[in-house]
């Protein structure tokens, strides 16, 4: 697909990776509705893209939530003229051990917190790539693509069982939505990034950042716009289909 041509929803477009899909995406030409539920985040967003090529709308709204993200997938696609690309990027983390040990007494990973992560990281995602992919056959279209944001964790990582299982659902989902959507001209594929440099670091400690990087072969973490320039990889490659690819520096070896 050329990226001039998409029109394309990013999802958790505020912040981090998604705030810099949205940027590139418009600089390269394409629509753009940007997603999130922090709207003050969505205005520094389309200042910043105010003088780029591409038409930056912004959309508030809650990617677990059904009725939002039937009601925002169809103001996207009102605004830009039909949704052809989703950037299924929002997501949390909360991390937890199941159960651990504190002054003789043991403390169990509340459910709730399972929950939040699953219907963000996971449910938001369903939502979103029914939605588009719905309008997509509704409308006719023949080239579309659907890209997750899934994470190294989902091979499982101590503390993270909440948001590795998320991420390991969705690399499933997405090798079956391909499998689902590839006769009607649609692909999906994730991108499965290690440790980006983005504000989501900003709370980890300088011992648990050295420890992190000290794993990476490259040693030092990745740059949000290296991320970018995977999903660039995806969105133009035609033939890159249902597959989860990995941009960690070499980590996962």
């Amino acid at each position: 697909m050329q990226i001039a041509k998409a029109r394309a929803l990013v999802t958790g477009a505020a912040s981090g990776l998604g705030y810099r899909f949205a940027l590139e995406l418009s600089r390269a030409g394409a629509a753009v509705a940007a997603v999130d539920v922090d709207t003050a985040g969505l205005q520094r967003l389309a200042a910043d893209a105010a003088a780029l090529p591409g038409r930056l709308v912004s959309l508030p709204g809650d990617v677990a939530d059904e009725a939002a993200a039937k009601a925002f997938v169809r103001d996207a696609s009102e605004a830009i003229g039909g949704v052809n690309v989703l950037v299924n990027n929002a997501g949390v983390l909360l991390d937890g051990l199941l159960v651990n040990e504190e002054g003789g007494w043991v403390r169990r990973l509340p459910l709730a917190q399972l929950r939040k992560v699953l219907d963000v990281n996971l449910v938001g995602p369903f939502l979103v790539a029914r939605e588009v992919a719905a309008g997509m056959l509704e409308r006719g279209e023949r080239e579309g693509v659907i890209v997750n944001l899934s994470s190294l964790a989902h091979g499982g990582n101590a503390g993270q069982s909440c948001y590795a299982a998320s991420k390991a659902g969705l690399d499933a989902a997405t090798r079956a939505w391909a499998l689902e959507l590839a006769p009607h001209g649609i692909r999906v594929a994730a991108i499965a990034p290690g440790v980006i440099q983005t504000p989501i670091l900003d709370n980890v400690s300088d011992e648990a950042l050295q420890a992190l990087r000290a794993k990476i072969p490259l040693g030092r973490f990745g740059d949000p716009g290296e991320v970018w320039l995977t999903l660039k990889y995806v969105l133009e490659c035609g033939f890159f289909n249902g597959r989860v690819i990995e941009v960690d520096g070499g980590g996962e070896m």
